[in-house]
């Protein structure tokens, strides 16, 4: 179901993610993903499975179309994340995570800490951003990660002890 907000941009409701996620746009960051429900630390957000490109084909043809920027580092080329992978945002203070499987050709997404209902799930692209960062907000934002550093580490131990069964 597509409702429209106060803004008359759309909210695609997405009733088959048992989590009632919604896709929404943000005026900052462009279109997102967002809770509708609160979602509890360590929750499992989504599996997405991947469309690889191998390394020649992306160098010839990949890193010159939009794809380029929904596209992750793999372990033989990059990889498209289909689904929702491709919808998470960057935020310098990420509350979804993710691992690639590479094995199984897959990345699970999840939170990293309590989401709230309307918050927005963003994962952090890394330091080396292609555009404005609209999460930035100088040293207070670059201590206030580092503090939750350690536990985001103990979180990414806890996604991979959970994929290796």
């Amino acid at each position: 179901m597509i409702e429209l907000m106060d803004n008359d941009t759309p909210t695609i409701a997405l009733p088959q993610h048992k989590l009632q996620l919604e896709l929404r746009t943000d005026e900052r960051k462009g279109r997102g993903v967002f809770a509708t429900i609160p979602i509890e630390r360590r929750t499992l957000i989504t599996i997405s499975p991947i469309l690889l490109f191998p390394h020649e084909e992306y160098n010839a043809h990949g890193q010159y179309t939009q794809l380029d920027h929904y596209t992750y580092k793999w372990k033989d080329g990059m990889a498209l994340a289909l689904g929702l992978g491709s919808m998470f945002n960057h935020d310098n203070d990420p509350n979804v995570g993710f691992m690639r499987d590479f094995e199984n050709k897959l990345i699970r997404y999840v939170a990293l800490r309590d989401i709230a209902v309307d918050e927005e799930l963003c994962i952090s692209y890394g330091a080396n951003l292609w555009f404005e960062d609209a999460t930035a907000d100088g040293d207070d934002r670059k201590q206030q990660i580092m503090q939750q550093q350690s536990d985001s580490e103990d979180d990414m131990a806890w996604m991979q002890m959970v994929m290796d069964g």
